[in-house]
């Protein structure tokens, strides 16, 4: 009877923190309730965009190409073997739970699988390149069938894997495409300025960015989750618990990336994923994007826009020698960038950082295999214009304008101006 009253008692615990934390959320006016799919953030798996169609008075003669390695396995070891030494440690104090059990099986899982590969481009991530060429080469076929392609990536081996599946791809679809590749650390100023302006690696280490974060931990972080793979039992106290939930979102959210897709819901209720992937998005859009605390994190891509408008008037101008320019980076390196030209849904101010995931979404803005692409056209009068595709999707260049092709002139002044003055003076 004891025992019986001993597990009643923990049923009605863990049912009370559930329905607890789901009040809170539900009365929470920033609270979103995005799907499991979409909560998996920036390590969701690309989404296949919806088809369009060219004005057939534009003829495409350009496309500068900057995208995100693929699909890969997790980036480093370090949220898989965190949660695996806690699920341990509850093991050997029996609190575990059998859903805990099921959560190490997984994590075990994805050692094996990884085999050492830490972040390295799996098949997955080699497909969606490989797609992404594809229908490049089939939208803009009269400019790509006899092209001079150039592709630079960063030195990280998952960029270069990206940049290699993309231009065979292309190579196989036509073999008259020449193709000139290159990688490594020269890259780095373009495609991972992260590593080597000394603004964001100043702001980087001020941790300016953290106190917001920690609020928004504090405000709204679920440890509901945690705690049913743990168990009632175990001494939270004696672990970073908020740290260890989230290493519980990212080994899941990153499952499907690696084609190891497991259901969320076995884990967490939506409002438990929406409320961790909040946590998750809010990092980046603190640490990555232009906020009220600094602008650093955006301007760090002033190089590489610039070399974006550069090359195109190049090309305008006779000087360029390849119609299409790509190059392999990181979430890192097109975040910045994509909040820098303001583009829709990659920029947002405000100093109430609760409503950022409301406006602001990592899986919108930066999914695996995420591109920007700025694709020049040409009237038959030789006018030249702008076509901007986020993700392979028409979006707004100017703020104000509803227009997705605008002429390449205002295009060229609007970009010039998103570059701060001190950058345009230094580079």
């Amino acid at each position: 009877m004891t025992r019986n009253k001993s597990i009643l008692s923990s049923l009605l615990v863990a049912v009370a923190m559930v329905v607890t934390a789901f009040t809170a959320l539900a009365a929470d006016p920033t609270a979103t309730r995005y799907s499991f799919g979409e909560c998996d953030g920036s390590l969701r798996p690309y989404p296949a965009p919806a088809q369009y169609v060219l004005p057939d008075t534009l003829t495409p003669v350009f496309i500068n190409h900057v995208g995100r390695h693929g699909s890969r396995y997790p980036a480093g070891s370090t949220f898989t073997m965190s949660l695996i030494e806690v699920l341990r440690q509850a093991e050997e104090l029996k609190t575990i739970t059998p859903l805990g059990r099921e959560l190490l099986g997984i994590c075990n899982a994805v050692v094996a699988e990884v085999n050492g590969q830490w972040g390295a481009l799996d098949s997955l991530g080699m497909a969606e390149q490989r797609a992404i060429a594809y229908r490049m080469y089939d939208r803009f076929k009269p400019l790509m069938a006899g092209a001079r392609i150039s592709a630079m990536s960063s030195y990280s081996p998952r960029c270069i894997m990206s940049m290699y599946s993309f231009t065979h791809q292309l190579a196989r679809m036509n073999n008259n495409i020449e193709v000139y590749t290159n990688s490594g650390r020269q890259n780095s100023l373009l495609m991972r300025p992260f590593d080597v302006e000394q603004d964001y690696i100043d702001f980087r280490e001020s941790r300016a960015w953290e106190p917001p974060y920690k609020e928004y931990q504090e405000k709204a972080l679920p440890l509901s989750a945690l705690r049913r793979v743990l168990g009632n039992d175990f001494p939270l106290d004696n672990i970073d618990a908020r740290k260890v939930a989230l290493d519980e979102y990212y080994v899941i959210a990153g499952m499907a990336a690696m084609s190891m897709p497991v259901d969320q819901k076995r884990f967490f209720t939506l409002e438990e994923y929406n409320a961790l992937w909040g946590a998750f998005n809010l990092r980046q859009y603190l640490q990555r994007t232009a906020t009220t605390i600094s602008t650093v994190p955006a301007d760090i891509a002033s190089p590489l826009l610039l070399d974006l408008i550069t090359t195109t008037q190049n090309f305008i101008d006779g000087h360029g020698d390849v119609s299409v320019i790509l190059r392999f980076g990181h979430a890192e390196t097109l975040m910045p960038l994509l909040s820098l030209m303001h583009l829709p849904g990659c920029y947002y101010i405000t100093n109430y950082f609760d409503t950022v995931a409301m406006h602001w979404r990592d899986f919108d803005v930066v999914p695996m295999a995420a591109n920007l692409q700025l694709v020049l056209l040409r009237s038959p009068k030789g006018r030249y214009y702008l076509l901007t595709l986020l993700n392979e999707k028409p979006v707004t260049l100017i703020p104000g304008s509803d227009s997705t092709i605008v002429p390449w002139e205002q295009a060229a002044t609007y970009l010039n101006r998103c570059i701060p003055l001190y950058y345009q003076i230094a580079l």
